[in-house]
Order: C-alpha cells, then structure tokens, then sequence
C-alpha cells in the first residue's frame, strides 16, 4: 500500500482542542491539535464519519481526554473515541474509527491517505 502525503494547510488553520475537517480524495477527515504544556502540539486524524448515526460530524465533536489518551465525543449521541487509535470508548458495538498520519513540516501541515 502506497502512502501519498497531502498538504492540507498551515499550524494556524487548524484551531487548539477543536477539530478541523478537510476534504482529500473523495473522504472526510477530522483533523484535531491537541496543545500539551510540556511539549509540541499533538496532531490526530480519523474518519469525519460516525460510524454509529453515519453523520458526518465527528469533527464537530466534544474533546476531552481520558487516562488512555485525548478523545473526541460525537456532538449528537455523545459516543467517545480514542483520537489516537480510534477505538469506541462507549458501551454498544459501535466500530472503531480509521485513522490517518498527521505530519507537521515547519509551519505546513500534512495528511497521509492509503
């Protein structure tokens, strides 16, 4: 499987603890930056859609933080999942979300898709 790296913007377009959603290939994709006071912004990807109402919302969603990592919750249903992975952290089965490599170049900022 070949990885293409796309440019999708600078540090400053993407809002700290809120998410960003980008269009690249035909999908939707949550970009989320997550400032942390002792070192660099950490940035996340996953899927726009929610596997559970299969609304395109998750980069709308609550973030928060558990003791496995930050998380974003679906604005709608409330339904948590892990941004690093994109494992369902609620109680149902719901699928996991797919998740993307985030990269940042200087100020540029970059998104790999399969």
């Amino acid at each position: 499987m070949t990885i293409t790296w796309h440019k999708i913007g600078t540090v400053n377009d993407f809002p700290p603890d809120m998410g960003s959603c980008v269009k690249l290939e035909n999908q939707q994709i949550a970009i989320f930056r997550i400032p942390f006071e002792s070192s660099e912004d950490h940035w996340y990807a996953v899927q726009n859609l929610n596997p559970y109402n299969r609304r395109m919302v998750l980069s709308r969603g609550i973030v928060g933080s558990t003791e496995h990592g930050p998380k974003v919750a679906c604005p709608l249903h409330k339904n948590p999942f892990l941004l690093k992975n994109g494992k369902h952290l609620g109680e149902g089965e719901v699928d996991n979300l797919k998740t993307y490599p985030v990269k940042i170049n200087g100020n540029e900022v970059f998104l790999a898709v399969p």
